[in-house]
């Protein structure tokens, strides 16, 4: 969701680093165009105003005009001057007694329903046993969406269908949950296409109902100043503790997660980075910076393989890349764990240097060829995956009308196979791995 800003913010950082020495003229140019950037990008007008402010007031003293690099410095101040306005990471309130409740709360069409389900998952993986409660009885599919869900995820649902008063159903899933020994309550309430009396009177009484440790709002992020507008107008009625920011990856400008904490001073807890049940990640504002200014976020990606890949599996795969002996089997497997990970530009953008990359490579073509080449291994046999020399003209014909590919695609496939593994076995000469660094630091 950052694409745009980021090109705008590094085309001003490469035109800073063609300059020996800033001037205050240097610095203030620059500042405009990040000034044009910011508010294109949807970032509220006084956020905007404030963070340019506290960068110029840095990038103009001696921090900037003693150092080295100039151009460096001053990315680095943005960099530290947007950890800021994006504010602290405020981890989940879990202290107190068991069961601890946590109510979300949203307008329609936000994620709402689908966001207890993903939360529930997280919480399910931190050791937690979580009760998700579907509380939103003006909206039956909620109901039934949730008990979808919660079968998916084999966690627990309690309703009540839409018979009985939404506070009166948490109150009774709250029962059930000490009586259940659950640890976590996680209650999705009723949501509108606005604000009124009527929804927050009824998130009162669910409060006094539950106690929650914690009230969250999710906000949908591609509505850009839409959400701090929604997340002001909530935290005017509720004590709201955090919010969610969903539909990250979606096709926005990214105003909505720079200006929605300061403007609430209400912490975001979470972001949605997609539509499946696991792409969800506790926001990190320092992580965030660095997506925005194209910097990458290897902390997230070591997160997300650590979730999605079989670490005896991949250190077996590591051990053979290194024995020389990785055939094409073991190339089959860490794709697959590679395609938990999510869509290949997310990952990619994560990667310092890549992201560029990921920007010039069609991200729909390079998914398809990843489609294409699965398809193709699994039309070999396990002799020839393991030893593609046996993949005479007869068989390549075979595997090509298997997968639904050509001869040529399967050749290209064995001859890049190939020069992975002479790659691989020069990378055990201590020189050649030496210029193999040095040609990877050039990208970055």
């Amino acid at each position: 969701m950052f694409e745009t800003l980021q090109d705008k913010l590094q085309g001003v950082f490469d035109q800073l680093s063609r300059r020996g020495r800033l001037t205050e003229k240097d610095v203030d140019t620059a500042l405009r165009e990040v000034r044009l950037a910011l508010l294109e990008a949807d970032v509220n007008f006084k956020v905007t105003k404030n963070l340019v402010a506290r960068i110029r007031e840095r990038a103009i003293g001696v921090e900037v005009t003693r150092s080295l690099s100039p151009a460096q410095q001053v990315i680095k101040i943005v960099n530290e001057e947007l950890i800021t306005t994006l504010g602290e990471p405020v981890p989940l309130n879990l202290g107190g007694s068991s069961p601890r409740v946590i109510m979300l709360v949203g307008l329609q069409g936000a994620g709402k329903t689908t966001m207890v389900a993903k939360l529930g998952l997280h919480l399910r993986r931190s050791s937690h046993r979580p009760l998700l409660v579907a509380a939103d009885t003006r909206r039956p599919a909620a109901i039934e969406q949730l008990r979808i869900l919660g079968k998916q995820l084999d966690i627990p649902v309690y309703d009540e269908g839409t018979g009985a008063p939404p506070p009166t159903i948490c109150a009774n899933a709250l029962k059930a949950a000490r009586e259940g020994a659950y640890s976590v309550v996680i209650v999705d309430t009723s949501g509108r296409l606005q604000i009124d009396e009527a929804l927050m009177e009824e998130l009162v009484q669910i409060e006094a109902k539950t106690d929650p440790q914690e009230i969250l709002l999710v906000v949908d992020a591609m509505t850009g100043q839409d959400a701090v507008k929604v997340a002001t107008g909530f935290n005017e009625q509720v004590d709201l503790s955090g919010l969610i920011l969903t539909k990250i990856d979606g096709d926005a400008r990214g105003g909505a997660a720079i200006s929605v904490r300061e403007v609430t001073g209400v912490p975001i807890k979470f972001l949605g980075t997609g539509e499946k049940l696991n792409e969800l990640e506790v926001f990190y504002p320092d992580r965030m910076a660095s997506r925005i200014l194209g910097m990458g976020d290897v902390l997230t990606l070591i997160e997300r393989a650590e979730a999605s890949m079989d670490e005896e599996m991949a250190q077996e795969a590591a051990d053979k890349l290194l024995a020389g002996k990785f055939d094409l089997d073991d190339f089959l497997k860490q794709l697959q764990q590679v395609k938990k990970m999510g869509p290949l530009g997310q990952v990619m953008e994560l990667v310092p240097g890549l992201n560029k990359v990921a920007k010039d490579v069609s991200m729909v073509d390079a998914e398809k060829q990843m489609g294409r080449t699965e398809a193709i291994i699994n039309s070999m046999t396990l002799k020839e995956r393991r030893n593609p020399r046996v993949l005479n003209a007869s068989r390549k014909r075979r595997v090509a009308r298997g997968s639904g590919t050509s001869v040529q695609e399967v050749n290209q496939l064995i001859s890049q196979f190939r020069q992975m593994q002479k790659m691989m076995k020069d990378l055990r000469n201590p020189r050649k791995l030496k210029s193999f660094m040095s040609m990877l630091d050039g990208l970055r």
